[in-house]
């Protein structure tokens, strides 16, 4: 097993970051897989030609890509912890990946390589300035691929950190960190479980350990820069927005915006938030949000300058009762 332990002072000083080069990372290995959860299917068919067409024009990326979605092991030059919480950028984060030397990044692609379940082919790192063309490319796959829907993906990110950090605010990271990972759970009263592979603990000390969503897939991966160190988990409710297209008994009931809103409800979020996930009008969220409060189902109270809504436990016992009666 593989175990992230963490001194009393790392306890203290650990927190939730938003990583753009995490979600552009999650979004090329699930472009490049071509098949994931079913929440992200209309995204991935809508830039399935164009990232082929884009693999097939750039050397770096036909050749680094496939790597990532088929290794246990992503290499430490694409894996940067974000340093600047919520306001981390991407420019930032390109510039650690871009200071990489062509030695070094040879070298961690070869522990990818021996961790991959597929042939890879290395010839790219013959290319030469391999730190600002990796660089390059993930900052095009960004632009192509993640920056168009990046508001939407954000708001789904910021929605996980705020349920998360209530947990850990009411019940400390025992309960903060439970379901982050299919693995993660605490142990030994001063670690993290992340996996069953038999790797080296890492050991975190003054720094503390940084959590980071992302929403493409249920893939997880740390990212090493001593004394930094990052989980990155799949966020919560990045299933958002999306419609299987085939109603079901809460939606017959209360039509589809009221049913999208209740069930993401099961964590609380402002209207903004709400609005942004789902893709509808401020305005839209906010009529559904007074039938809902009128009904009983919903309230809100306020924290600081926003009013954040949640299910009421007549709401709970209601999505509850209709999610049974839909099977």
């Amino acid at each position: 097993m593989t175990r992230l332990r963490l001194s009393p002072i790392a306890l203290s000083r650990s927190r939730f970051a938003v990583s753009p080069l995490a979600e552009t990372l999650s979004c090329l290995i699930a472009l490049h897989r071509g098949r994931s959860e079913p929440w992200i299917a209309r995204w991935l068919a809508r830039h399935q030609t164009g990232y082929r067409d884009w693999l097939a024009d750039n050397e770096v990326a036909a050749g680094l890509l496939p790597l990532l979605a088929a290794t246990k092991w992503l290499p430490d030059f694409v894996a940067v912890p974000p340093l600047d919480g919520v306001r981390t950028r991407l420019a930032d984060e390109l510039i650690v990946v871009a200071a990489h030397t062509d030695a070094e990044i040879a070298a961690m692609t070869g522990h990818a390589v021996a961790a991959s379940w597929e042939p890879c082919d290395t010839d790219w790192l013959h290319l030469g300035g391999l730190g600002p063309r990796v660089a390059a490319m993930l900052d095009e796959g960004w632009a192509r691929f993640v920056a168009p829907d990046w508001p939407r993906r954000r708001m789904v990110l910021e929605r996980d950190i705020m349920h998360r950090a209530g947990l850990l605010a009411a019940y400390g990271w025992q309960h903060a960190i439970k379901d982050m990972t299919p693995t993660s759970a605490w142990v030994d009263d001063d670690a993290i479980l992340f996996s069953h592979q038999e790797f080296p603990d890492r050991w975190i000390d003054e720094d503390g350990l940084i959590f980071v969503p992302h929403t493409p897939g249920g893939g997880s991966w740390t990212c090493e820069r001593p004394p930094h160190y990052a989980l990155v988990y799949p966020a919560r409710g990045a299933a958002a927005g999306q419609d299987d297209g085939h109603p079901d008994v809460i939606s017959r009931l209360l039509g589809s915006g009221r049913a999208h809103i209740l069930r993401e409800l099961t964590r609380p979020a402002t209207s903004t938030q709400l609005a942004q996930v789902l893709d509808l009008s401020l305005g839209t969220v906010s009529a559904h949000l007074a039938v809902l409060r009128d009904a009983g189902v919903v309230a809100g109270s306020r924290a600081g300058r926003h009013v954040i809504y949640h299910l009421t436990d007549r709401g709970e016992s209601l999505l509850t009762l209709l999610a049974t009666r839909s099977r």
